[in-house]
């Protein structure tokens, strides 16, 4: 298979593939506001929504859909959310006075993450509801609420480390909540604070992908409410947090396809696929693979709504077999979720100009180096791989096939690598070219972004369709009632 191009290519929803398909438009935002650039679609993340909307009545449940605002400080994306009935999960007090900013209600935004008293304040101050993480936390809350007399404010405890009787299932352990045999204290804390606190539900979050794991910690939530309500404790919903995750890629095939080869290369029974024989986290040790591939699974045949789906069917083991789904309906307990990056799916890319292509003296292979730094286009560093587009800038550009390729960026540093693995292209990209780098919004267009170097940050702009046509504006001009910009 050594002869044979290794394409990713991306998956493509239809807003996606039009934007795309205006070449022209993209060429002539890139000339005017500068490579790299970022192009979000504010109606995207309306019609995800909406897919998650459909998977709660399908279970015929009630709560709240809130979006982890930390994947993307988008004004625009938020301003559109703002037009719908979801809320916004915060992590910082920046996050909160943006979403407070674009229009959200205190009772539509949920604060969790690590909290500066600043931020508490604020919280507690406005009447949002705090995710806590620790008994520590919850009296530094309470303190503040009895000290300048506000407001109870509506909690949820966030917890961590459950198991399963007999087999543990959870074995990574979190920074963030408290663990569940812990969760005694915790309780205790509420009620001494009950005079500054409501208790209004229980919540984890763990980084994983896996739904068995997600149900342990979804039936220990339901056990931990019912040590509330026979302590006298009313609480009525769970949050489930997000981690539904997205499917990159167009095929599975080639992802299959491409991970096969990699570890054929790192055991060095073909040509290396990456610059310096990186091995995403595997290596060879006297013919023998080791270590475990750190990438992000870029095909998944269930992610987003769908992954939420499965979740709330799976059949409780610890409390009778019965779906997750049916237990928090007899209860009848709202559920909350945080979805980011599922929020995020096809609602945007970004835009990087070729500056130059050259042929590298060993091994024919081209180097191409972009108006771009890699922490402006940050897939690898959230482990997705995913081939970008290549637009001509005149066109069809010339023929000639497939050709691979190594991506750089425009620092003066060996790693700025926009990828690490050798690109196939189905043509040889040309200087003033564009390579639209699909999907970003999730994580990947300023969860890393930096001016090192006194180089720009991407700019960023929103687009929407208007009959044929895509029209757009600088993303913090963007609002629901721009005229023909979503949401009326």
């Amino acid at each position: 298979m050594d002869g044979r191009p290794l394409y990713l290519e991306p998956r493509l929803g239809p807003r996606l593939r039009s934007l795309l398909a205006a070449t022209g438009t993209l060429h002539t935002l890139t000339d005017a506001l500068g490579s790299p650039l970022h192009v979000v679609v504010p109606d995207q993340i309306a019609e995800n929504l909406a897919g998650f909307r459909s998977v709660y009545r399908r279970h015929h449940l009630s709560g709240q859909v809130f979006y982890a605002h930390k994947a993307n400080r988008s004004s625009a994306l938020l301003r559109r959310l703002a037009a719908t009935d979801a809320g916004v999960d915060v992590a910082s007090l920046g996050e909160l006075q943006h979403a407070l900013g674009a229009g959200l209600t205190a009772d539509r935004i949920t604060a969790t993450g690590p909290k500066n008293p600043e931020f508490l304040w604020l919280a507690a101050r406005t009447g949002v509801t705090v995710s806590v993480d620790a008994t520590a936390e919850l009296e530094q809350l309470a303190a503040l609420v009895r000290r300048y007399a506000l407001a109870p404010v509506r909690v949820l405890l966030r917890l961590s480390g459950f198991e399963t009787p007999g087999v543990r299932v959870l074995s990574r352990r979190s920074r963030f909540g408290t663990p569940v045999r812990e969760s005694e204290t915790l309780l205790k804390a509420v009620e001494r604070h009950g005079d500054a606190v409501d208790l209004t539900g229980v919540a984890y979050h763990l980084d994983t992908t896996s739904v068995a794991e997600k149900a342990t910690a979804v039936e220990g939530c339901l056990a931990v409410l019912e040590a509330c309500r026979s302590r006298g404790l009313r609480p009525r919903a769970v949050d489930v947090g997000g981690g539904f995750g997205v499917s990159y890629l167009a095929e599975r095939e080639q992802w299959e396809a491409y991970t096969t080869e990699l570890t054929s290369a790192v055991l060095g029974r073909r040509p290396p696929l990456t610059w310096g024989g990186h091995g995403y986290g595997l290596r060879e040790e006297s013919g023998t693979l080791r270590g475990a591939l750190g990438l992000y699974p870029a095909h998944r045949s269930v992610a987003g709504a769908s992954y939420l789906d499965e979740l709330l069917s799976r059949p409780a083991a610890s409390l009778g077999g019965r779906p997750l789904a049916a237990l928090l309906l007899e209860h009848l307990y709202d559920l909350h979720t945080e979805p980011g990056r599922a929020l995020l799916d096809q609602c945007g890319l970004t835009l990087a100009r070729v500056l130059e292509v050259r042929t590298q003296e060993t091994g024919g292979e081209l180097l191409v180096r972009l108006a771009a730094k890699a922490d402006d286009i940050a897939l690898e560093d959230h482990g997705v791989l995913m081939d970008p587009v290549v637009l001509p800038r005149g066109g069809a550009g010339p023929g000639g096939g497939p050709v691979a390729v190594h991506l750089f960026g425009s620092l003066c540093l060996e790693s700025d690598l926009i990828t690490r693995r050798t690109v196939f292209l189905p043509r040889r990209p040309e200087p003033g070219d564009l390579l639209a780098f699909a999907n970003t919004a999730g994580y990947a267009m300023d969860f890393h972004a930096t001016r090192a170097q006194h180089q720009p940050a991407a700019r960023k702009v929103a687009a929407w369709q208007d009959g044929d046509t895509w029209r757009w504006c600088l993303d913090d001009q963007f609002w629901p009632i721009t005229p023909s910009g979503g949401a009326q």
